[in-house]
Order: C-alpha cells, then structure tokens, then sequence
C-alpha cells in the first residue's frame, strides 16, 4: 500500500462517524482558530501528524485517509489541550532545533528559532580557536538544545552545561543520552558560576538566560506565561539581572582569547552591551542580528591578560 492508498476504493466515501484527515483538519483549525491560536492550521497540522504517528507532509498526501478509533482519540485530546493555550511542542514533547530533535515539558523553555543565531554565532567563534578540543559552558541550559547543538555541529568540543534546578537538567540528560552526546556533555546543577569546580577555563562561555522582566511577564501571551517556567524567563533588575552577573564575572572563568555570548532581548542592546563595556576585561565586542532583524547576540572576546 502506498502513502497516499488509504486501502478505500477511489470515491468512496468513509462511513457515517468515520473521519478523513481532511476533515480533522478543517474541524480542528475552526476550534484553534476559535481559540485564539495564531497559527490554527499549522498547529493542526502538527497535532495530527504527532497523533497518526508520521510526518506533517504525509497528511497532504493522503487526505482521505480514515482516522482509526485511537487515532481520533488522540487527536482530540491533543486539540483540547491546545484550546486550553497550552503551547504546541509540550504536546507531543518535542521540538526541532537546529540538526537536534529535543524532548521537552513544562520544567524546560521551548527553544525559539531566535535562539539558534546564538549558537551560529558560538561555532563561527569556536572555529577561529586554536584549541583543538574547546571547552565550552553552557549557563541555563534548560532542555540541552544549546549544548547538544553544539556538541553535534563541532564535533570536538566538550561542554558543562548548567542549570539551576535538577527538573530541567533530567530532560536535558535524557537529551544528551538519545543523541549519544554522553561522553562530551556534561550536566551541572549550578546558580550561574556558584557551583562550579574551582579552576575550570573555557574557551567559550554561553547563555540565554533569563531575560524578561516581571512586567513584562504579565504582559506574554497565556500560552507563554502560562505554561512555560517561570524560572527560565524572568529576570529582575528590568531584565537586566543575569547580565549583570554574567558578563563581569564571566572573565575569571575564561581561557585566554575566550569568548562569551549571549541571548538578549530585542530591545536590549544598548544596556547589555554596556554591561561588556563596563567589565573592562573584553574586546571586539559584537552584536548579531536575528532573522527578523532584531538585535539577538551579543558576544565579545577576553582581552590579553
């Protein structure tokens, strides 16, 4: 039987109760789209495929295709779940990122394609290194997507990645497991360098930490604020706390002619990059924009000691 045989004769017609994948789809993209959702169609999409257990372009393949009992079950359970706002990819668990599949949940920040021009920014500095197998720390690493992305695109690279809390480094072990990153991924519970072993010198120091102000945080849509970890998105201080340890204590950590990126947000720039400025210890300081042309990475190398 091939992907687009649905094992029915051509025009007939499924049986009274029965669903066809275009029909789940159209029914369920009126419900998301009723919701709220800003992508009803699309989170559709994803929904169903996650449900029938194949890939999103296979829907279009076989749109008379007969959803079975279970199927229907889970597709519907799914689609309530997503009524209630909660974020698409805590659904089925996963996300793409970069070249990585990531498992998720509800104790791990759903990694934004933003996020990916902070680790295009980490490999273009990694390669212009000496060192022939670059250690790397990874601050709030959340789900791994970071780390393990890294760790896949540079294949000699060695990375700690830390987090503050053990809920997040467990999805990320499972991550670093599943991908076969084990022997050069190592997991740290760490409150930014506090935890550290003493003596450690990186070549590159990265994170997107925490970056939302509390004010700001009321202000996100319910499926953000709702749903993803407090814990992952707010940062006192305007916004600003995390940088502020970040960037003036990153120094003592570094290797010589190291570099330290970082995450912003779009309309932080100007304060974090006066935070490298302050610390004295840096140079060639940059910042890189994001696809949509906000102002997303800001990096910098240690000036000689």
């Amino acid at each position: 039987m091939g992907p687009a045989d649905d094992g029915r004769a051509g025009g007939e017609q499924p049986a009274a109760g029965q669903t066809t994948v275009r029909e789940a789809l159209r029914r369920a993209g009126e419900r998301l789209e009723a919701a709220h959702s800003q992508s009803p169609r699309l989170d559709a999409e994803l929904l169903l495929a996650d449900a029938l257990g194949t890939r999103r372009e296979d829907l279009f393949a076989a749109p008379e295709r007969v959803l079975n009992a279970a199927e229907a079950d889970r597709f519907e359970a799914a689609v309530v779940r997503r009524e209630k706002q909660e974020p698409v990819a805590y659904i089925p668990g996963r996300r793409a990122f970069r070249t990585v599949e990531l498992e998720l949940n509800d104790n791990t920040l759903i990694p934004r394609p933003e996020t990916e021009t902070l680790v295009e920014v980490c490999l273009t500095a990694l390669q212009t290194m000496d060192a022939p197998d670059p250690l790397v720390l990874d601050i709030g690493t959340g789900s791994g997507n970071i780390a393990c992305a890294i760790a896949t695109e540079h294949r000699s690279v060695h990375v700690v990645a830390t987090d503050v809390h053990p809920a997040p480094l467990d999805v990320a072990r499972r991550n670093v497991r599943r991908l076969g990153l084990a022997e050069r991924v190592e997991l740290l519970v760490s409150d930014v360098f506090d935890d550290l072993p003493p003596g450690l010198r990186f070549d590159l120091v990265v994170s997107n930490p925490p970056y939302v102000s509390p004010e700001a945080l009321r202000r996100l849509r319910i499926e953000v604020r709702g749903y993803e970890p407090h814990v992952a998105l707010r940062a006192d201080e305007g916004g600003f706390e995390f940088y502020r340890r970040i960037v003036p204590e990153a120094p003592r950590w570094l290797a010589d002619g190291g570099v330290l990126a970082v995450e912003i947000g779009g309309t932080q720039m100007v304060e974090v990059l006066g935070e490298f400025v302050a610390a004295c210890a840096y140079e060639a300081i940059d910042v890189r924009e994001d696809l949509g042309g906000l102002p997303r990475v800001v990096w910098a190398r240690l000036k000689d000691r």
